[in-house]
């Protein structure tokens, strides 16, 4: 048998591709169209936990998308205080394989992976669901895919206003400075939640806590903004889901299973529900269902953090790579 490669690309062969925003978000708006045509195939995420002692536990994400040929396994450990061991909190290596003969294609360092899509995936849902005009964010959150969800929401709203907090002061603050340097506008570090968050166009959660706490309160939540809520842990109110004109997701599978998630109670107590919900952010993009369609609506966004996405990036990543003679060829057999 003729011996079988497949292409590993480390976190610095990732840094040096210098993916652009704009190659980002193309990149997951591709695997949402493939998803809103039904060219995927998406298995609900699932969790191990080697002992509750570690405080953390590992995200197991499994897809296909046909138009790229590829077939995916990311494994990210989620893990909240790594950053006293100076490490990310997440850090994750995705698999890629053909989908014809389970042959491996591609191993590559996933942190950055997950930090770009899911900020893509914020700035996508909120592309279709904010207002237009929007200016303002409030981000409660400081950890890596915080960056880009500011990051990417400046791009497509050139905001006026960024507000940011997070439990610890010298992580907002170490992240507004990043903010300031790579945007190019400042940036506003608040105190409390409520500073943060009252009256802004755009609310979104990325909170890392230990355990659920509703620190997020419904009331703060302005007519016609959009919120989108994503901690592992939640952080908001029962009542959120009540406010809200539209209610969209990223799979309504992943969402309604498993045991954590923003919107875990909300799903278990009946408030977020099939007859509830508007839809999925796939159907959206294709023009199945309509997005924000008056401006004093008042819309959520609640995503897990798609396989899809995971998959769709990296294969941007290995053409790129490709291009520019980066990553290392190993041996498989």
């Amino acid at each position: 048998m003729e011996p079988i490669w497949f292409t590993f690309l480390n976190g610095s062969d990732v840094d040096r591709l210098e993916l652009s925003d704009t190659e980002v978000l193309d990149a997951v708006e591709q695997g949402l169209r493939a998803q809103g045509l039904g060219q995927t195939v998406i298995e609900p995420r699932v969790h191990l936990m080697p002992d509750p002692a570690f405080n953390g536990h590992f995200n197991v994400l499994r897809g296909y998308v046909a138009p790229l040929g590829l077939a995916g396994v990311k494994i990210v450990g989620d893990y909240v205080g790594n950053y006293e061991a100076g490490l990310p909190s997440e850090m994750a290596l995705l698999n890629l394989f053909d989908p014809r003969t389970g042959m491996p294609v591609a191993v590559l360092d996933a942190t950055a992976i997950t930090e770009m899509r899911t900020g893509a995936m914020t700035a996508l849902g909120a592309r279709h669901l904010a207002r237009p005009d929007a200016k303002v964010l409030g981000h409660i959150g400081a950890r890596a895919t915080s960056y880009w969800n500011v990051r990417l929401l400046d791009r497509i709203f050139d905001l006026t206003e960024i507000r940011v907090h997070s439990r610890r002061p010298e992580s907002r603050k170490a992240f507004a400075e990043r903010l300031e340097r790579d945007l190019g506008k400042p940036v506003i570090v608040t105190e409390d939640w409520k500073t943060c968050v009252e009256g802004a166009d755009i609310v979104v959660e990325a909170s890392r806590l230990d355990r659920p706490q509703p620190l997020l309160k419904t009331e703060w939540i302005a007519p016609g903004a959009l919120v989108v809520p994503y901690g592992t842990m939640s952080a908001v109110e029962l009542t959120l889901t009540d406010i809200m004109d539209k209610i969209v997701v990223d799979d309504w599978g992943q969402c309604r299973s498993g045991q954590f998630g923003a919107l875990r109670a909300h799903v278990e107590s009946g408030r977020l529900s099939e007859e509830t919900l508007q839809g999925e952010l796939c159907e959206i993009v294709v023009g199945d269902k309509p997005g924000r369609e008056r401006a004093d609506e008042t819309t959520l966004f609640w995503h897990r953090g798609l396989s899809l996405s995971d998959i769709a990036l990296g294969a941007a990543m290995l053409k790129k790579a490709e291009e520019r003679g980066l990553g290392q060829k190993l041996r498989f057999s």
